[in-house]
């Protein structure tokens, strides 16, 4: 999809904001609310807006350690990813995860509350997934830049 500069506008607005109403988008882009609304549920329909989310601070929920994971398969056979694909999505803690070339199948981006808590997930969640061959953990000191902010200028 081809998005000219008010589109990307809209974006970067709702991704700030996304609890602005019509109304304000509409005054910040200098137009009517309708061609707003319209921009919006086109957006919408072609996918470039996926859903609208609440951004949680997860040191409120004492979720206060955040380390990431690479791990390797012992077989990179599809069908093998695929199954390490389904059981990962089913683990609370792995709030992301990619399939990576290199050195590494997967990078996971894991969320807990101390490192007692790591220990029972990385020993009894992760490490009892089928064809697991090695897990490499690196635990987050500091976060320095976390956004949710696509660029899309």
């Amino acid at each position: 999809m081809q998005l000219d500069k008010i589109d990307k506008q809209l974006l970067e607005l709702l991704q700030n904001d996304s609890k602005l109403n019509i109304k304000e988008m509409a005054a910040k882009l200098n137009l009517t609310k309708t061609p707003v609304y319209e921009r919006i549920k086109k957006l919408e329909k072609a996918g470039v807006i996926e859903k609208y989310v609440a951004v949680v601070n997860r040191k409120k929920l004492a979720a206060n350690m955040v380390v990431f994971c690479t791990v390797t398969l012992d077989s990179q056979k599809l069908e093998q990813i695929n199954i390490f694909n389904e059981a990962i999505s089913k683990i609370p803690e792995v709030v992301e995860c990619y399939l990576m070339g290199g050195s590494n199948d997967f990078l996971l981006k894991v969320v807990v509350k101390d490192l007692n808590e790591y220990h029972l997930f990385s020993s009894g969640k992760l490490a009892a997934l089928p064809n697991l061959s090695q897990i490499r953990s690196t635990f987050v000191l500091n976060e320095i830049k976390k956004s949710t902010v696509f660029p899309v200028s």
